[in-house]
């Protein structure tokens, strides 16, 4: 049996700061951590300098997988360019090996036509940005109704448009990928799978929300290991990630207890 390529999302356990959640990914065997720059009171938000990220990851002896993300990166405008120039530049400087992009999700952006148009334009503008700072752009397409990209496969044709094999990956987000309906696995155009599963009977696929992602176990409705047999079948041998936004999964006294069992279940099935 292959071992699975764990990695830990800060979303995880959003609490710790960036030492003690280096440190819990560390005691768990895990190499590869992705950060993110939507954490109130810690960094990158608390002004912590991309060098001291760094050095912290040094410490621990780990990979920086990510920053994530640049939100609604599809909606390219000059904020949006100014956004991307500074996250782009922390992440080369933090030694992040991608950046995550998320799409608009608020209901706009999803006429048919529009919504291609607007993902072109912005994979253009984000190409040589990416590509002089040595960034990989991790598109992550949202499951959600709303979503102005729910697509892998519109992703992967948009990339693939404008020459962007070289500097875009997709996330495969197994959360996301249940909501969205859509079959299609595309394991050589994938640089990150996020994993998270909903354990909850009573809520309807529809009204699936972050605060139902909990870390994978025996109830979980989006069937994970599946999806995780699926991709390493067909190639992928990149890392899966965490990323739990349950409230539940935040609040545990010892998510490093949660988090083999999660693990361990997971690799029983692999």
């Amino acid at each position: 049996m292959t071992a699975i390529p764990f990695a830990l999302n800060h979303m995880t356990a959003p609490g710790l700061p960036l030492d003690a959640f280096f440190a819990l990914a560390k005691s768990l065997g895990i190499s590869a951590v992705e950060i993110r720059n939507d954490l109130s009171g810690n960094a990158i938000l608390d002004g912590t300098r991309p060098d001291a990220v760094r050095a912290l990851a040094e410490k621990h002896g780990l990979t920086i997988l990510s920053i994530n993300a640049l939100q609604r990166f599809n909606e390219w405008n000059d904020e949006r360019d100014a956004e991307a120039r500074a996250l782009v530049s922390y992440a080369r400087d933090c030694g992040a090996k991608a950046l995550v992009l998320v799409p608009v999700n608020d209901g706009s952006g999803q006429k048919d036509g529009e919504r291609q148009a607007n993902l072109r334009t912005a994979l253009k503008a984000l190409k040589p940005l990416l590509e002089t700072a040595g960034v990989t752009g991790l598109v992550e397409p949202l499951g959600f109704e709303i979503c102005s990209l729910r697509s892998k496969t519109e992703a992967v044709e948009a990339i693939r448009e404008v020459g962007g094999e070289a500097t875009f990956r997709l996330v495969h987000d197994t959360f996301h990928h249940h909501l969205a309906g859509e079959n299609a696995f595309f394991p050589d155009m994938t640089g990150l799978v996020h994993i998270s599963g909903v354990s909850d009977k009573a809520v309807t696929v529809a009204d699936m929300r972050d605060p139902h992602r909990v870390l994978v176990d025996a109830e979980d409705r989006l069937d994970n290991a599946g999806q995780i047999r699926r991709l390493t079948g067909q190639g992928y041998k990149g890392p899966f990630s965490f990323e739990p936004f349950a409230p539940s999964v935040h609040d545990l006294a010892d998510p490093a207890k949660a988090l083999r069992e999660s693990m361990a279940y997971l690799q029983a099935k692999a």
